[in-house]
């Protein structure tokens, strides 16, 4: 990404840039390398943007997905909670993506703050999300801030405390 497109990132300046035709960072298949989601609860297509500090991850929102046999018949609408969800896999993606290959851990919720969900998100959209980390990793913890868009529209946003433990 270009410098520009970089700051463009920051919540207050919108929403990331995101150019389909860029070849992307990680693709599902580097993804599921990382994070111990699978079908049908991998919530991640794509990482495009990926720093010290941030993250930034596609998920392609399309009418097969199985929840929307029941959220809503007939006006399918991606669940609020999977948003969430969505966000904390791009965050266990974002902490776990300096872990040596063959060592195995896991990201696990602690607190969800500050949650507002601003618009509903459908089949056919391309939901964007933008994740910072906002205090170094301590003892295991992270804490970050995202936002998930629409186009150039916040649709969903938390702050999110989350720990990392080796699997047993």
């Amino acid at each position: 990404m270009m410098e520009k497109e970089i700051q463009r990132i920051n919540r207050k300046e919108g929403a990331p840039f995101y150019d389909p035709n860029v070849k992307p960072i990680m693709d599902v298949n580097e993804i599921v390398k990382r994070i111990p989601h699978r079908i049908p609860f991998l919530l991640l297509d794509k990482v495009i943007h990926l720093t010290e500090t941030t993250i930034v991850v596609v998920k392609n929102v399309t009418v097969n997905e199985p929840f929307f046999q029941g959220h809503f018949p007939g006006n399918p609408v991606f669940p609020g909670v999977l948003q969430l969800e969505a966000m904390a896999q791009a965050g266990a993606v974002f902490i776990l993506k300096d872990i040596p290959e063959g060592e195995i851990w896991d990201t696990y919720f602690l607190k969800i703050d500050n949650c507002k969900f601003r618009d509903k998100v459908v089949p056919g959209d391309t939901l964007v999300i933008h994740l910072e980390l906002i205090a170094p990793l301590r003892r295991g913890v992270a804490v970050m801030r995202g936002g998930a868009y629409v186009g150039n529209k916040l649709v969903s946003e938390a702050e999110m405390t989350a720990s990392i433990q080796r699997r047993i």
